[in-house]
């Protein structure tokens, strides 16, 4: 039984991983391409890729960006609206946009001594227009969750990591348990 229940583990241990990561690939592909409902299946897909491409490549000209910027000054003005919209762009743009937010990988004593301590992202430098000069925003992502919290932390206790931000980010999200 001792044997038969190790064999069950070591097989979970090979699947689970594998088939959890084709399952939400596998989502991720027909909900992209159930946006556009074509017979053929992948064409949907093909479709949104494309018309995004399309859109970055338009938007890349500088006509366009007068527009964009029409748009976004547009949405920053309607109450509730202006709220969600900053909100996801700023997300969007921390990620993947020149402003990217989480590429100032750091490590924050909790402690006088320095003996525990936690690793995140310095999001802002300055924070002296709310009053704490002497005081950096940083993110810390939680592991195994979409989610994090932003401290305000003395900046003494800060200390920059010479380290790769994504390395970084999958050691927390992992929990400290990703090895590559």
């Amino acid at each position: 039984m001792k044997k038969i229940s190790q064999y069950f583990l070591q097989g979970l241990l090979i699947l689970v991983p594998g088939v959890v990561t084709v399952y939400v690939v596998y989502l991720v592909f027909t909900k992209i391409d159930g946006i556009f409902p074509f017979a053929l299946p992948g064409a949907g897909f093909l479709l949104t890729i494309g018309m995004i491409l399309a859109v970055g490549f338009v938007t890349s000209n500088l006509l366009a960006h007068r527009l964009v910027a029409l748009v976004d000054r547009l949405f920053a003005r309607l109450p509730l609206v202006a709220l969600l919209y900053t909100s996801i762009k700023d997300l969007v743009n921390a990620f993947v946009g020149d402003k990217k937010s989480f590429n100032k990988p750091v490590e924050v004593a909790l402690d006088a001594d320095h003996q525990v301590r936690v690793l995140g992202f310095i999001t802002r430098d300055e924070l002296q227009n709310l009053g704490l000069a002497d005081s950096v925003a940083v993110y810390l992502p939680q592991s195994y969750n979409f989610a994090g919290n932003l401290l305000i932390v003395a900046r003494d206790r800060v200390t920059p990591l010479a380290a790769d931000p994504a390395e970084i980010m999958k050691l927390i999200v992992s929990g400290g348990v990703s090895s590559r």
